[in-house]
Parts: structure tokens; sequence; C-alpha cells
């Protein structure tokens, strides 16, 4: 019998987290195995235990209604794990990316002085604190943002805190930055740093989204970004890119801070402290023209770009939708659209080089492809995962490449703000 009480919400559970002990049984017996036996067994036990994921990948939906009658964040801790044990199994990763990763000059793009394989990036959120980068680029996502991340770890708000609304294909989650902290994020990214500074350079850019603590008072905020921005003791010298944020619904006070003056601070101080390409994310609940007009002066003060829209408190847009927390999902759809077009607009007329990423409502390739005609190079998603499942980064890509034919783009970097 597995070492752990069973879930309670019934057999389906029960399965899901006997896989999930299955795994971890075979990764500790490989472990104590003389390395007589090494190649033999791993070549044995990755060829069994990628039956298990091409399953779980192919049969998501399927096994979605059973994991939606586990908790939210149940589930989405069940879901880590099970990628974080797929992450340790030799070959396995690889062998994910053979089958899920969209491999086509078409889709490939250089920003930010970095190569993205593909524009579909996974929004901040879903991996906190780092633990399954790997996973999430295997499955075929361009790139990955991790946290949010403040300066000490933090236990997030009190719990329940994460709503699923599957008629609308929603969530609504106030979870307040939970995560590990600064120091335990430096010690998830330092070895991939070390990596990218060899021969065995990553393909797939991971940025860092960072934000101020709960108990952080307005006036100490800064001091907050300071500490974790830095190349000295931050972040700045191990993510790829960073990204500022200011629009969480769920930490008090952080809406605040997105205002001319305070973006001007940070990115003032950002200069000062990285070469990491820093970038703001704004809220979806700001007027698109109050959206623009703080992304051009982010852009003017030093944001290599803009992330294009955070979660939204208009509540009116879910009917039954708590009073606290913030709504993604399909709900988010139309006002993110509009914030990420004022804003696409904007920076274009500026001419500064830019880069957009949208984020909001995406759940398609013909989703993502409208974001970037309207002048997204990037995009990202979240909510569309839980609904739909990890074969949805090929999904999307495989449509992104239909469609690009479609409109006589040899390139996605041709398609990016052509209904502008």
């Amino acid at each position: 019998m597995p070492p752990f009480r069973p879930l309670g919400e019934g057999l389906q559970s029960y399965a899901a987290a006997l896989w999930i002990w299955t795994l971890a049984q075979r990764e500790e017996g490989r472990q104590g195995q003389s390395s007589q036996d090494t190649t033999l067994h791993r070549r044995l036990v990755t060829r069994a235990d990628w039956g298990i994921l091409s399953a779980f990948v192919s049969l998501y939906s399927i096994l979605r209604p059973l994991l939606f009658r586990l908790d939210p964040e149940r589930a989405h801790g069940l879901a880590i794990g099970a990628l974080r044990l797929a992450q340790a199994l030799p070959g396995a990763t690889s062998l994910l990316a053979r089958h899920h990763l969209v491999a086509d000059p078409a889709l490939r793009q250089t920003l930010l002085g970095l190569e993205f394989p593909n524009p579909l990036g996974l929004a901040a959120g879903f991996d906190k604190d780092a633990v399954v980068v790997d996973a999430m680029a295997a499955l075929g996502f361009g790139f990955v943002e991790v946290g949010t991340v403040t300066p000490r770890p933090q236990p997030g708000n009190p719990r329940p805190r994460l709503f699923r609304y599957p008629g609308q294909r929603s969530l609504q989650n106030a979870l307040g930055f939970n995560n590990r902290g600064l120091q335990a994020m430096r010690s998830r990214l330092a070895p991939r740093a070390r990596r990218q500074a060899g021969p065995a350079r990553a393909a797939n850019p991971v940025g860092v989204n960072v934000g101020k603590g709960r108990d952080t008072p307005p006036e100490r905020a800064l001091a907050d970004y300071e500490e974790l921005l830095g190349d000295a003791g931050g972040l700045g010298g191990l993510a790829d890119y960073l990204v500022v944020n200011l629009s969480s619904p769920n930490t008090p006070g952080l809406r605040d801070l997105q205002n001319e003056t305070f973006v001007q601070e940070v990115l003032r101080a950002a200069r000062a402290l990285t070469r990491t390409p820093v970038l703001v994310k704004l809220s979806p609940d700001l007027e698109p023209e109050a959206a623009a007009g703080l992304a051009a002066a982010a852009v003017d003060a030093g944001a290599a770009g803009i992330v294009a829209t955070n979660t939204s408190t208009d509540y009116a847009l879910l009917p039954g939708a708590r009073a606290a927390g913030g709504l993604s999902g399909q709900v988010l759809r139309e006002k993110s659209r509009r914030v990420c077009l004022a804003i696409a607009r904007r920076l274009r007329a500026a001419d500064r080089g830019a880069v957009l990423i949208s984020s909001g409502g995406i759940d398609s390739g013909a989703e993502a492809y409208a974001r970037v005609r309207a002048g997204a190079s990037l995009v990202q998603l979240y909510t569309a995962l839980i609904y739909q499942g990890p074969a949805l980064p090929r999904r999307i890509n495989r449509e992104l490449l239909a469609l690009l034919a479609r409109d006589g783009c040899s390139e996605i970097g041709q398609a990016v703000g052509a209904d502008l």
C-alpha cells in the first residue's frame, strides 16, 4: 500500500495519487541500483513510464472530470507532483518534447536578445517556484514564466482560494503570491544559469515574475523590487527576462503602485541593478487608453516590454463570482483583447522596439493568432491548460502554422501587428 492517506474524493483521486507514487518508487529504485544495471533498467523503465505519460496527455479529456472532483489546489498540486516526477525520469522530457514540441522555423523569433522557438508561453502562476520548467517546455511551450516570487517565503491567503467555473472555462484565484521566496527561487534557477553559460544552453527562455511581499507597506515596496531584480543577490543574473508585477488583485495595495511615478522609479532602479530585460505586467481593469499611456511611460522609462494582462476584479463578467480574487479564462477574453490592442497601437506609434506579450482568455490557435495580428509578439496562457490539458500547446502551435500558411506568411513576425 502506498505510504499516503487516500485523498477522500473517491477511487479516481486515489488512482491518480497511486500513479505518482508508482513513479516515485521507480525513481527511488533506479537511484539505488548498480552502474552495471543502470543502462538497461533506464531503457525498460523509461519506455514503461513514457507509455503512462503519453496516455495521460492523450486521455486528459477523459481524466479531467475525475481531476475536477478534487479541490482545485489539490488537483494542481497533484499535477505539479506528476510533472516533477516525470522530469526526474531519465529521457522523459526528451520523449515528451519529441512528441509535443512543434519545431518549425516559421514560429521562431528573436526578441529581448533571446531565441523563442514558438510564441506560446506559460503564464506566471502555474509554476510558482520554478519546479517544472523543463517539463512544461517539453510539452510544447516556447517559453515559461515562473513566479510570482516575493523577497521572503509567504503562504498566501487563507484557503479555499482557487475556484473553477467549468461552464465559462474560467477560474477565480485569490492565492496571494504563495511562494517559497527569493532564495529558493535562486537555488532552483542557478543550475540552469550555469548550463546557459556553457554549450548545453537551453532552447526555451525562462522569465521570472516578481512582486512585493504581502506585509510590505507601500513606502517600502521599491526596496522589495530592488532586492528581487538585482544581478547581485537577486534574480537578474539568473532569469532570461523579468516581469514587475504591479497588477495582481490579491496583494493589498499592489495595484495602487500601478502609476507612472512608481513605474518610473522601479524601472530606474532596475536599470542600475540588472542587464536582464525587465517588463511590466498591467491590469485588464485599467481603461484601455490609460493602460496604453502607462505602458508607453514604462517603455520610456526603460521597460523592454509589457505583459497585458493580469486577472480581473470585474466580477460582473462572471455571474456568481465571489467578491475576492481575480478572474481568468474565457470571461477575460474581450477585456484583455481591448487593452492589448490599445497598448499595441501606442507602442507601434512610439516605435521603441518594445515587446508586447498578450495574456488573458487565450485558448486556441485562432485566439493566439488574433492577438499576434493585434500587435503581440508573444502570447501566454494558464487557465486554458486546466480545461484542455497538456496537449494544448502542440495543438495551438500547429493551428498557428496553418493560419500563417493561409495568410501567406512564411514566419510569425510577418503577422505581428498585421491588423493595426
